[in-house]
């Protein structure tokens, strides 16, 4: 039996599917027809020998096999557009400076970073990890190129990457840190921090006492606090330690949900820059949608 060739267009279009729910918004974001889209899938199907869509009420979800033939083409295209990365970007040296925030450090920075070393490996990054408005402070005075942050869609020179809802969040353990009546006991950072700002917000906006019991410079100091028992914090749920969990019951928070953003300032971007703000945008975007169930 001759081997069979997916086509790469085709699989874009399976992973444009999963990722906008509906054929038509799949359709319009790859600039297909409807039919045209119907048809790509019903050639997939052909080649893989099984069906990778079933009715699901009104909308359509995918097969076992269409789980497992979405899961293949990601690692296709992801290969497929490393490979393309890899050779154009051999000729891309320099250097660029890039900022973010803890949040993003742990759990997303190394895959960002490893995957543009490795297709431009001539390239050198000064990343600086700090908090937000010290992030775009740098960027402000021309210290940092490209900053990635959290809360910061206001911005003229933001560009959307995802949107990450905001959660209170405790230790793993299920036990009480406070009796009821009691002040609520709160982890923040030290001001100016809009977590703090919207923590204490929502708590009054509900007549719900509160006392600070710790503050921190830094995100991993927050988590020590939390885990320990001191406190619960208000922060979103990225690089959240297996130590620790989102809470249900407490307040909902006004604009519970903040925007991640990548910022230059305006500049012009060298070669360098503009190829890591591809990578950060391509990755980031992945990460938001898995972390959504897509």
């Amino acid at each position: 039996m001759s081997p069979v060739n997916l086509d790469m267009d085709v699989l874009r279009t399976l992973v444009a599917l999963k990722q906008f729910g509906s054929f038509k918004r799949a359709a319009d974001h790859i600039g297909r027809s409807q039919s045209a889209v119907s048809q790509q899938i019903r050639k997939l199907e052909q080649q893989v020998g099984e069906p990778l869509f079933r009715k699901q009420g009104r909308h359509m979800a995918l097969t076992d096999a269409g789980e497992a033939a979405l899961a293949f083409a990601r690692r296709i295209l992801d290969l497929n557009d490393e490979a393309v990365a890899a050779i154009r970007g051999r000729a891309v040296e320099g250097s660029v400076r890039f900022g973010l925030p803890a949040d993003f450090a742990e759990t997303w920075l190394p895959a960002a970073l490893g995957r543009f070393k490795r297709t431009h490996p001539a390239a050198r990054i000064e990343a600086v990890v700090d908090r937000n408005r010290k992030l775009l402070d740098m960027l402000d005075k021309d210290e940092l190129d490209l900053v990635l942050a959290i809360g910061s869609g206001t911005r003229s020179d933001a560009k959307l990457l995802a949107t990450l809802p905001v959660v209170w969040i405790g230790a793993a353990s299920s036990q009480a840190i406070w009796k009821p009546g009691e002040p609520i006991p709160l982890v923040v950072y030290e001001p100016p921090c809009f977590f703090r700002q919207r923590a204490l917000a929502a708590l009054d906006t509900f007549g719900l006492p509160w006392r600070i019991t710790f503050t921190s410079q830094s995100l991993q100091g927050l988590w020590a606090a939390v885990e320990a028992g001191l406190g619960i914090t208000l922060r979103t749920a990225v690089g959240l330690p297996a130590t620790l969990r989102a809470l249900e019951g407490l307040p909902p928070v006004a604009d519970g949900a903040l925007p991640v953003c990548l910022h230059d300032c305006g500049r012009s971007l060298t070669p360098t820059s503009a190829s890591l703000q591809s990578t950060i945008a391509e990755i980031l975007g992945v990460a938001h949608l898995s972390a959504n169930g897509v």
